[in-house]
């Protein structure tokens, strides 16, 4: 898949494909259909494993030639040894997991970078709807209360102190709407938060 394709298909995909060096060794945690693996092993060189729980998704990433490995990422990564991979991919999953502290700590174990993303909940339509009383409904969290997948809910505030806590160190940040990065006020306007981790070197 090239850029302009996974351009069109994710565009928050598109942006965060740059962030990834070519012929870089990749796993993706919560790869879904394997359309960014795919991107970047046809685009970039890059080659690696995705992991994914969900039934219905393994076989298009076995379609699309992706390597995958279906597998809670709770369960743990410990058949991976520590820097094993260049960079490690959660996007937009990290909040459906119970010990989100734990998951950050094994993603920097066996990645010498990381990337991670997910739902800003401080989003202003997110605001607004508590303000109306009502749990927030959007394209970045398209479910209602009861059937959401999503255990956590952070802001980009709560993630950077989160991970300053456990000892990361944050490379780069971007919050981005539709795909497209949010330089003004980025917790209020961006919809998505988008960092690039690796361990505090002392």
């Amino acid at each position: 898949m090239n850029f302009q394709e996974l351009r069109r298909l994710r565009p928050d995909l598109a942006f965060i494909a740059h962030w990834v060096a070519p012929a870089s060794h990749v796993l993706d945690l919560g790869c879904g259909d394997g359309v960014m693996l795919d991107h970047l092993r046809t685009d970039k060189g890059c080659h690696g494993y995705g992991i994914e729980i969900d039934d219905d998704k393994i076989p298009v990433c076995i379609e699309r030639g992706v390597s995958v490995i279906q597998q809670d990422l709770e369960a743990g990564l410990a058949m991976f040894e520590d820097n094993a991979f260049d960079v490690v991919l959660c996007l937009s999953a990290l909040q459906m997991t119970k010990d989100v502290e734990g998951v950050l700590r094994e993603i920097t174990r066996v990645g010498r970078e990381a990337i991670v993303s997910f739902p800003n909940f401080a989003h202003w339509p997110h605001r607004l709807s508590l303000i109306r009383g009502r749990m927030p409904v959007s394209k970045s969290l398209p479910y209602e209360w009861y059937d959401t997948p999503n255990l956590r809910f952070a802001t980009i505030g709560d993630f950077a102190e989160l991970a300053n806590r456990v000892g990361l160190e944050v490379l780069e940040f971007i919050a981005l709407h539709e795909g497209k990065p949010v330089a003004f006020m980025p917790n209020w306007r961006g919809s998505l938060a988008v960092f690039r981790l690796r361990k505090k070197t002392d």
